[in-house]
């Protein structure tokens, strides 16, 4: 018995460990997804730095309560068979592989998310997905940043450009 106790201890400690650990999670039930799928959609999450993992929901509790206080607003939303979907890298990725694959497998069903603390509606899962990605963003924004200077690199050119034309043409007219 003692061992188990410590089996579960340990099990609450690594579930908070990822919960603490992923900027985002979000839960979905699977009732009805073969394993053949599940290890298929656990390939593809794996591409965009995500795990889904199968949890019992009282295991997950637990381990919300005792030792991830941050993700306590999902204590209340866990029901039926569920798996929960880490994403340690671009939420807005991880996020976008999960609704596809969850749209093309109708046994999958994303219930709702976890995003720094607070709860996230599917409705707004769908929204993060259709974000551009990260690079995208940041791509961006340097191209914002940069616009103003390359105009006034590109106007300056002209006038030295336009200079040297002048210049060229009053020699080409003393010349003559």
């Amino acid at each position: 018995m003692a061992k188990d106790r410590k089996m579960k201890e340990l099990l609450g400690k690594n579930l908070a460990e990822k919960f603490n650990g992923a900027p985002a999670a979000i839960v979905a039930e699977y009732r009805g997804t073969t394993s053949e799928e599940m290890a298929e959609l656990r390939r593809e999450l794996r591409k965009v730095n995500s795990e889904f993992r199968v949890l019992k929901n009282r295991a997950v509790q637990k381990a919300i309560s005792q030792y991830a206080p941050s993700a306590q607003a999902l204590a209340g939303e866990l029901s039926g068979p569920i798996g929960v979907t880490y994403l340690y890298g671009d939420p807005a990725a991880g996020t976008k592989t999960l609704l596809e694959f969850a749209k093309s497998h109708a046994n999958l069903k994303v219930t709702v998310g976890l995003m720094e603390g607070a709860l996230v509606s599917v409705a707004q899962l769908q929204a993060i997905s259709e974000l551009p990605s990260k690079e995208v963003l940041l791509g961006r924004i340097v191209g914002t940043l940069v616009a103003p200077h390359r105009g006034l690199l590109y106007a300056l050119n002209g006038i030295s450009a336009n200079l040297v034309r002048v210049i060229h043409a009053i020699k080409e007219t003393k010349s003559q």
